[in-house]
């Protein structure tokens, strides 16, 4: 059997970097707007928008150098989870558990507008393989 995703889009909003309860792993949630490769009817593209959810180091990562527009490509897997909110209804959603996250946006941060150079991509690039569940 096979589960996994290959995407490459644009943050929709920042990452949300939360600490789970108890043993305090971190775990970042941002969606990823992705184009579809075809056009619709009335010859407009039309846009995906798929939940991301990001563990550990990774998740740290991702929230200290991704932010709303910036573009990354994500390798993971689809999970299907359930829920009751706070009506009790039951609830179901799609996301990608990520892998691996790719920063590909190389844009100028302050620190190398000041000479520095910023983050290297292949030291932010991070993979998951200790996803807690």
């Amino acid at each position: 059997m096979l589960n996994q995703v290959v995407l490459i889009g644009r943050l929709t909003h920042d990452p949300e970097l939360r600490y789970t309860p108890g043993n305090g792993v971190p775990v970042a949630t941002f969606s990823l707007a992705v184009n579809r490769p075809f056009t619709n009817q009335q010859g407009e593209r039309e846009t995906d928008f798929i939940n991301i959810v990001t563990w550990r180091k990774q998740a740290e990562n991702c929230a200290n150098y991704l932010k709303k527009g910036s573009l990354a490509a994500v390798t993971g897997r689809i999970q299907i989870r359930s829920y009751e909110n706070n009506e009790g209804q039951k609830r179901t959603v799609a996301e990608v558990v990520a892998d691996r996250v790719t920063f590909l946006d190389r844009g100028r941060s302050s620190d190398e507008q000041s000479g520095s150079e910023g983050p290297n991509v292949e030291d932010i690039d991070i993979s998951g393989d200790d996803v807690p569940f």
